[in-house]
């Protein structure tokens, strides 16, 4: 059965009563299922995703029982310089480092009563 095109009809909208263009009514759907009703495209309510959670697969599959995978020494990264750039490079090194502290012993009025020559060292026990 040809159903006429239907350019110049009108339809009536089931949710607000309003005349639409029957081109520009579209079928309403409600957890995925099409629930008959006809309404206007700027009343369209679309499905939220998260009403299709439990009917798609999220989940990982099952890991394999006691795997064996194939390794071989060449190709896996580990230990030193894993990636390289010839603009990186790092330096390192060793030494000793000497410290210079000097102090005073000074009184309320500022004057200096010992300085660092004038201490006792005191040996470690």
């Amino acid at each position: 059965m040809s159903y006429s095109s239907g350019k110049h009809a009108w339809g009536i909208c089931d949710r607000s009563g309003f005349r639409y263009k029957l081109n520009d009514l579209v079928y309403e759907y409600q957890n995925g299922v099409k629930t008959g009703l006809r309404v206007g495209k700027d009343m369209l309510d679309p499905d939220h995703p998260q009403n299709y959670v439990g009917r798609i697969l999220t989940g990982d599959p099952r890991p394999l029982k006691d795997p064996r995978p194939d390794v071989e020494p060449g190709d896996t990264l580990f230990g030193w310089n894993p990636v390289w750039n010839s603009a990186q490079y790092m330096v390192a090194s060793t030494g000793n480092v000497q410290i210079a502290v000097s102090y005073y012993i000074m009184d309320e009025n500022d004057e200096i009563l010992l300085d660092e020559n004038d201490l006792p060292i005191s040996s470690a026990d």
